[in-house]
């Protein structure tokens, strides 16, 4: 995963390279893909609502984000989440 991202990386700058996983007791739909290239200025609460779309989520459905096991804050950037923790994740 590690040299697959960073190959995108090098491809498209301006992007990050995002793998969404249902954690195995979810009650919710499998997601069309799991991998997605996202821009870095995108919030982290918009891509929240991404995902909503594609899980065809009610609005009173719950969902939760974990990155290295901690719910990064809405209003971070995907571009900042991407830098502050690139050591520990192994795209």
């Amino acid at each position: 995963r590690k040299a697959e991202g960073e190959k995108i990386r090098r491809k498209y700058a301006d992007r990050v390279p995002v793998i969404v996983e249902k954690a195995p007791k979810a009650r919710i739909g499998d997601l069309d893909k799991k991998k997605y290239l996202v821009p870095s200025d995108l919030t982290v609460g918009q891509f929240y609502f991404l995902i909503r779309k594609r899980v065809q989520l009610r609005p009173d459905d719950a969902l939760f984000f974990f990155v290295n096991n901690v719910i990064p804050p809405t209003s971070a950037t995907m571009g900042s989440l991407y830098q502050a923790i690139i050591s520990t994740i192994f795209f």
